[in-house]
């Protein structure tokens, strides 16, 4: 029996084939992308990208010019990213990296190599503790570098649920941090102000926070149908949700935050 939890019942094919080539899955992409570039470097930058799964998020990072290191554990997963990148110009292609590990070993992965930007987005939630990861992701960023981690927002636990008509599973997520994910698979959310606190505590400063999906997290767990060959459609329900992203209070009811902190200059110590 295979150890990879993604090769189970072809998960990284629904996910990378499903869940990406959704509305929904298209929003968070460009609202993650967009939101970076406030923050990254310019290219040629490093990025390593923990958990980086199929590259969604990473490889149109090494499209803009960046130096992309993408870290995964799961050989199937990897495999969908080897796939997805022979589709990428041949100077995209040459500036990323793939590696197998598992990102709570990240730094021994990438031989202690500090990297301009490290990114961690949808991963927190399948560990029992973030603490180990968020250890590693700030221990892999170069001094003066971006940290950016998305994960599943506490305070809107009882969001999902309740759109479903669960009435029972909503009340009692009103102080729950677990629930089971699109995929089926158990997960744990956290607050902004502890991942905040975590991130400050190893170094990293937080410098501001997102949402990511909300109207179209809604709209899909209410049971309405998102058409992703709509165009016109897509793009204007990105403009909206990268928009409600900032927000208040918009952004504290989105089901996902994304976090994004700078590593102190050694100098700053």
């Amino acid at each position: 029996m295979s150890d990879d939890p993604w090769a189970s019942a072809d998960l990284a094919g629904r996910f990378v084939d499903g869940a990406y080539a959704s509305v929904k899955g298209y929003v968070r992409t460009y609202v993650l992308h967009r939101q970076l570039l406030e923050h990254l470097p310019q290219p040629p930058a490093t990025v390593l990208d923990v958990g980086g799964g199929a590259g969604h998020q990473s490889f149109p990072l090494a499209q803009a010019g960046y130096d992309v290191t993408l870290l995964d554990s799961s050989p199937a997963m990897l495999d969908k990213a080897r796939q997805r990148l022979q589709r990428l110009p041949d100077e995209a292609r040459r500036r990323v990296t793939l590696v197998q590990a598992d990102g709570e070993n990240a730094d021994e992965a990438v031989q202690g190599r500090r990297f301009d930007a490290v990114l961690c987005h949808g991963v927190l939630g399948y560990l029992e503790q973030p603490e180990p990861l968020v250890n590693q992701l700030c221990q892999c960023t170069a001094d003066g570098g971006v940290v950016s981690i998305m994960t599943g927002n506490a305070k809107a636990s009882a969001v999902r649920p309740a759109l479903e008509r669960r009435w029972d599973d909503a009340l009692a997520s009103f102080d729950a941090t677990t629930e089971i994910g699109v995929l089926g698979v158990s997960g744990r959310a956290d607050t902004v102000e502890e991942l905040s606190e975590l991130t400050r505590s190893r170094g990293v400063e937080p410098l501001r926070w997102y949402g990511v999906w909300l109207f179209v997290d809604w709209l899909e767990f209410s049971g309405a149908e998102l058409d992703p060959t709509d165009s016109p459609q897509v793009a204007a329900t990105a403009a909206v949700e990268l928009e409600a992203s900032r927000r208040d209070p918009y952004r504290q009811l989105s089901r996902v935050f994304h976090l994004v902190g700078r590593k102190k200059l050694q100098a700053d110590d």
